[in-house]
């Protein structure tokens, strides 16, 4: 039997973000993942592959090639390909892009958080970062938020001008104070190792909806920020212990590990209340990747 390769045009053409959200909600219904993250390196070249097994919903092995002086020889840096395989009997069900699956795992993990912490009559969105990340932040949150107005702040504000220029009715945010005040949503994807997200600029009843920092040492938002908010994450398991935005406040005692409501794996517990501030951390995690390319998967087939 052939396996089925989805690459990243055209397995895009068959999703939708409301439909993976539900995806993942469906996802975490199941026996809790096992994941397990393995990297090597040879400097300054990396190989990471992360890996999830849900009892239910098969396997999946994310492998990503990073090597930082390809872009020098005219190719990308970072390559890979997620390898999916059947629950019932192990085999290889399909090859799925990396990017594609990084993107929709990415952008829809913060939808879902932002779906069930924040008003849902919001009309401003604030995406802080003009990355790629950003790109695929205002195509979810467009789709999640339609009534919803969406800017972009980025440090370099000519980076946020030509990405806004690219996206039909995105704006420009030029005061990052002003802009997260005036915002019912604020979503950060920056590479920040110092907080960009005063809790000072912040008012009952936003959502703040953090991305970017992945490393132990990176930080979007202050101590006051999170004093502030009730704060909800992903997954506890990619969240203490391996990242700064949680787990650097844990250590010096701004916050104590009861201050986590939930995780995605107690949905249930994700619940708004207009006078507070709730904050979303996405940490990522094979397992989210698994359910992702499975969502991917099906909607292949559903078209074939």
């Amino acid at each position: 039997m052939s396996v089925l390769h989805i690459p990243f045009a055209e397995g895009e053409a068959n999703l939708d973000w409301l439909e993976l959200t539900r995806a993942l909600t469906d996802g975490h219904t199941l026996p809790k993942a096992e994941i397990g993250d393995t990297l090597l390196y040879r400097d300054p070249d990396t190989l990471l592959s992360r890996a999830a097994w849900i009892d239910g919903l098969g396997m999946a092995v994310k492998t990503a090639t990073v090597f930082p002086g390809n872009p020098n020889r005219g190719q990308p840096m970072i390559n890979g390909a997620v390898c999916l395989y059947g629950d019932g009997d192990g085999t290889l069900s399909a090859l799925i892009d990396f990017h594609l699956v990084t993107k929709w795992k990415t952008a829809g993990d913060s939808l879902l958080g932002a779906l069930r912490l924040a008003d849902p009559g919001s009309r401003e969105v604030l995406i802080v970062g003009a990355g790629t990340v950003g790109r695929s932040l205002c195509e979810a949150f467009g789709a999640g938020f339609p009534q919803a107005r969406i800017r972009i702040w980025n440090r370099t504000l000519s980076k946020a001008q030509a990405l806004a220029e690219t996206l039909e009715g995105v704006g420009v945010a030029e005061d990052l104070a002003e802009a997260v005040t005036r915002a019912d949503i604020v979503v950060s994807a920056t590479m920040s190792t110092e907080p960009v997200i005063k809790g000072e600029w912040l008012r009952p009843g936003q959502h703040l909806n953090l991305i970017g920092a992945y490393r132990p040492d990176m930080r979007e938002a202050d101590d006051t920020a999170l004093r502030r908010s009730r704060i909800f994450v992903d997954s506890f398991d990619t969240t203490i212990g391996h990242i700064g935005e949680i787990q650097i406040p844990l250590d010096d005692g701004t916050i104590s590990r009861s201050d986590l409501v939930a995780d995605f794996y107690d949905l249930e517990a994700f619940v708004r209340r207009a006078d507070e501030i709730t904050l979303f951390k996405n940490g990522g995690g094979a397992h989210l990747d698994l359910m992702t390319s499975r969502y991917i998967l099906d909607k292949w087939q559903a078209v074939s």
